[in-house]
């Protein structure tokens, strides 16, 4: 990967939150919003004509409420929620939708046992995803990830395990992130633009493998690590500091 070019203020641009907007911190409730994010999310898309989206695993109205006042264009829980406009919400439940719900509330009961069999592991319980966090002791990581690998085997047809950044977290496996900004790039603002995806994680992978597909540019945000990301920004700061030089054009 090469760093990051200066971004186009032409394009499509679709960004993950946490570890690409925001610092990872111990627990999603705790993260802190710098002050001038929700301006520059402002700027960014209106030089765009509205043609950017925040791709996230978190609900929209998470998102709602932590970059208010600015309100646009959002995918919640890997694309089970996605917003087009400031009121209109997207939640539809297909049969593959219905499916995953039963497999995760099989599931959930021993999930949410994890903070007596693990002491300072917890469930995030997300509604359509789960996620299990495990931060405060990365020691059982490989006891972790093997106890729910086995659980994730037995609802293997609706579900897929995602390892994410001290979090293991099962999604419905129709859902993800390349095929919300799919779903974006068939629709005005955001059809017939170059897209630019800025993520950090396993579950941003869908999603760099999409825009290479479209010839795009994908931005992974971290230390290097393996991923199909073209390129790369050293951290949150750095990717941050990159999208104001792009609103200052």
């Amino acid at each position: 990967m090469t760093t990051a070019p200066p971004l186009d203020p032409n394009s499509a641009l679709f960004l993950d939150v946490d570890g690409s907007l925001l610092e990872i911190v111990p627990r999603p409730e705790l993260v802190r919003v710098p002050s001038g994010l929700p301006d520059l999310l402002k700027e960014l898309a209106r030089q765009r004509n509205g043609a950017l989206a925040l791709i996230s695993g978190r609900p929209v109205a998470d998102l709602d409420r932590l970059f208010r006042p600015w309100q646009g264009a959002v995918a919640g829980l890997h694309g089970a929620e996605r917003r087009r406009d400031g009121s209109l919400v997207e939640s539809h439940e297909s049969t593959a939708d219905r499916d995953a719900g039963a497999a995760l509330d099989r599931l959930r009961p021993t999930l949410a046992e994890c903070d007596r069999r693990w002491p300072g592991a917890w469930l995030e319980d997300k509604g359509r995803t789960l996620a299990l966090h495990y931060r405060a002791i990365p020691e059982k990581e490989a006891e972790i990830r093997d106890a729910v690998q086995r659980l994730a085997d037995h609802e293997s047809g609706p579900l897929r395990l995602i390892a994410g950044k001290m979090v293991f977290e099962l999604q419905p496996r129709h859902r993800n992130k390349g095929a919300v900004i799919a779903a974006f790039l068939a629709e005005p603002p955001f059809r017939g633009r170059r897209a630019v995806f800025i993520g950090d994680d396993m579950t941003d992978e869908d999603g760099f493998a999409e825009v290479n597909r479209r010839a795009g540019a994908s931005i992974r945000v971290g230390a290097p690590a393996p991923s199909a990301a073209m390129y790369s920004l050293p951290s949150v700061a750095d990717a941050l500091n990159w999208l104001s030089a792009a609103a200052k054009g």
